[in-house]
């Protein structure tokens, strides 16, 4: 249906004749920028056109032989050598929580980060810590990432968090309970779709909570990557000649990430194509009410054994919907 095809790259294409190109023609030279899952598809091609703009790029990323390989293409086509990889995997949200505290001891600045990692399982399987672990990346490893660093963003010039969605939770309501599908048959697909809803509210609530930091989230399109590819062997097969390219994918991001038009739209907007669009279909039955949303974010104190926090417990309220 129609969903499907404002997702690929002709639509990209009627849509890039309204760009301003002079929009993406800045330097970044001097902004720190960090990007999880930035060694493969929109991670990447965002990382590289940052790269190229003279920013400092901090990319996360699970595998290190990949990451590594990602940054000497990216050092060797964008001539810039402040690029930086971290070793983490967002599911196991004990050490996201640790990295997150270490990388504040360390360094002065991080002006934007980006959340592009994203995870979709075949078959429902659970991290060390009993978390569903498609769950503990996409959600809780996002949450806690982003909650962890805002404190490093607030100090820095003009913050911006800018989370990747995807075009699967326009038809997914946010769900309350059985967040991490304990009942019923799993469909990683729709797990996924749900978890990319959830990531839409979080930002519409971080923006309301934080109002110093400029707050966004995107759909990319149907993308050509590895990660699609694996996930939905059939969907890729018969939908590969119109997917978009990761570069196309990843322009709103950069979008987003970069231009001073991105700054001035409000923060907690969901975009596709550069544009504010709406976070639900037209008439949709998607739209939640603020005490689902609420009763959503609150659901944190009780998923993760706070302990592991306790000794910031008081100050930064990670878990919570509470600011710092």
């Amino acid at each position: 249906g129609s969903i499907r095809t404002h997702l690929l790259w002709s639509a990209f294409l009627s849509a890039a004749k309204h760009f301003v190109e002079k929009d993406l023609e800045v330097s970044m030279a001097g902004r720190v920028f960090m990007i999880t899952g930035a060694n493969s598809g929109i991670g990447r091609a965002t990382a590289m056109a940052i790269a190229k703009r003279g920013g400092t790029v901090h990319m996360v990323c699970r595998n290190k032989d990949k990451a590594e390989e990602a940054r000497a293409d990216i050092v060797k086509e964008s001539g810039n050598k402040e690029i930086y990889v971290h070793i983490l995997d967002l599911s196991e949200t004990r050490k996201v929580w640790e990295f997150a505290e270490a990388f504040k001891r360390k360094y002065k600045a991080l002006n934007v980060l980006i959340n592009n990692a994203g995870c979709i399982m075949s078959e429902r399987d659970v991290n060390a810590e009993g978390l569903e672990k498609s769950f503990a990346s996409n959600v809780m490893g996002v949450y806690i990432l982003t909650k962890g660093l805002i404190p490093l963003l607030e100090k820095s010039a003009e913050p911006r968090v800018i989370t990747v969605s995807s075009g699967g939770m326009l038809v997914q309501k946010l769900r309350t309970g059985n967040l991490q599908t304990e009942i019923g048959r799993y469909d990683g697909t729709m797990v996924y779709a749900q978890h990319k809803r959830q990531q839409v509210v979080m930002t519409e609530q971080w923006a309301k909570t934080h109002s110093n930091v400029h707050f966004s989230v995107m759909h990319p399109g149907w993308v050509d990557t590895p990660a699609v590819a694996n996930a939905m062997p059939d969907f890729h097969q018969s939908m590969k000649d119109s997917m978009r390219t990761p570069e196309q994918g990843a322009d709103t991001t950069v979008w987003l990430a970069i231009s001073e038009a991105a700054a001035t739209k409000p923060s907690g907007s969901f975009f596709q194509d550069r544009r504010m669009v709406s976070a639900h279909l037209p008439l949709a039955w998607t739209h939640s009410s603020q005490l689902e949303q609420q009763k959503f974010m609150n659901h944190y104190h009780t998923q993760v054994p706070y302990q592991y926090y306790s000794t910031h417990w008081n100050q930064c309220r990670i878990l919570g919907t509470s600011s710092a």
